[in-house]
């Protein structure tokens, strides 16, 4: 009875779990949750996100904890704390709509109002998007990449730059590959100083990237109010489907601006935004299991994620020199057209950085600003688009295949 009772302690441990076949996949994935731990703290890459995705990581590969998962030799159906937190905040698509929530108590629209037409770089950084989808749809015909429609508007929404969006997106349309497309959303998001600069040179001359850019108008207290209203008026008329992101930042955002609930804001801000945070990274870590992880689906998500980043960035760009000449009166320097992605404040950083290494007296932040909020409103509209479209585009898609393989 003792031996048995040493040799069932021996087979419930992680040693035997590591040695098994498959044992192998959860140290590597252990070791990645260790280098996102490592770009956070070391490094300062998002580090309020993945930290609590490199430890939800690990957690979830540890064998026979189950912490992510059911304990099939629980006879009362023992239930993995983040697997609980994972149910009820990513599968319901909570978590992402509350991050949105407290994103628009924390962001002042002051800088697209006082410019509406930055409005266009935020909607054209969205381009991205749309053209990693098309990407995705060609990897599929290699032999063991698997993407169909909803999987590859998943992939297509990194472009975004906006992590609660890929999350809110892939949760609904291909939960299997919420891990690896919620870790390069965030790598790329972290790594915009990096990213972008080489894009912005490339496309812009010396004389572009020193324009100088108008004072923006004041704007008032009333148009800051009217904005969120106004912008989820639009957006329950035109495009339901977005409601619940864009209504979830319009409200945080009313909540900050109309004065008289600084309370409810100031939680948005601190309180709600920090607890979600912790759950979310957690959630999305979890999601990281060596099965789901490791295959050519992660290799080409990241390859994807990073080339629809790139023309997210280009394109804004280019929209700006495209308004440059079309209106010679008014340029825009187009180095803010880069922040038309939504990671919001640093691309809008990195664009007012860039300009100040051609002309310390260069100020953009404030410019860069407007396309920066516009392209949070834009990939929520982007992907309200994708989850109205995409369930009824699939069986056209899966009718085109054969014909399309035969130029593969």
């Amino acid at each position: 009875m003792i031996g048995q009772a040493f040799s069932q302690l021996w087979q419930t441990t992680g040693l035997v779990g590591f040695l098994s076949a498959g044992g192998w996949g959860n140290i590597i994935m252990i070791l990645v949750g260790f280098v996102l731990l490592y770009l956070a703290i070391a490094k300062g890459f998002e580090p309020l996100l993945l930290v609590t995705i490199g430890f939800g990581c690990i957690l979830a590969n540890i064998p026979f904890a189950y912490i992510a998962g059911v304990d099939p030799s629980s006879s009362s159906g023992g239930v993995g704390f983040i697997k609980l937190l994972y149910d009820m905040g990513i599968e319901t698509g909570l978590f992402p709509i509350l991050i949105f929530m407290g994103v628009g108590a924390m962001t002042d629209f002051g800088p697209l109002i006082a410019n509406p037409k930055t409005l266009l770089l935020g909607a054209a950084a969205q381009v991205g998007i749309f053209f990693a989808l098309l990407g995705a749809l060609v990897l599929s015909f290699i032999p063991g990449i698997t993407f169909d429609l909803h999987a590859a508007a998943s992939i297509g929404i990194i472009g975004g730059a906006d992590g609660p969006t890929a999350i809110y997106v892939t949760s609904r349309l291909a939960p299997d590959l919420l891990g690896s497309i919620a870790v390069a959303a965030y790598s790329y998001m972290a790594l915009v100083p990096i990213i972008q600069p080489p894009i912005m040179r490339l496309l812009t001359t010396k004389k572009e990237r020193l324009i100088k850019m108008e004072q923006l108008r004041p704007v008032s207290k009333v148009e800051k109010i009217l904005f969120p209203v106004s912008v989820l008026t639009v957006c329950a008329i035109l495009l339901p489907s977005a409601t619940p992101l864009v209504g979830a930042l319009m409200f945080g955002n009313l909540a900050k601006e109309c004065g008289v609930t600084n309370r409810l804001s100031d939680t948005m801000q601190n309180a709600l935004m920090n607890t979600v945070t912790i759950f979310l990274g957690l959630s999305v870590g979890s999601k990281m299991e060596a099965a789901y992880f490791l295959n050519l689906n992660t290799l080409g998500i990241l390859v994807l994620g990073m080339v629809a980043f790139g023309f997210g960035t280009a394109t804004g760009v280019l929209i700006a020199k495209l308004m440059n000449a079309l209106d010679k009166k008014h340029p825009v320097n187009p180095l803010i057209g880069a922040a038309g992605v939504s990671a919001v404040p640093m691309a809008a950083r990195v664009a007012s950085k860039v300009g100040q290494e051609y002309n310390p007296q260069n100020f953009l932040l404030m410019h860069a600003m407007g396309p920066n909020v516009a392209g949070v409103l834009g990939s929520a509209v982007a992907a309200g688009v994708l989850l109205a479209v995409v369930p009824y585009m699939e069986p056209l898609v899966n009718g085109l295949r054969p014909a399309l393989g035969l130029f593969m």
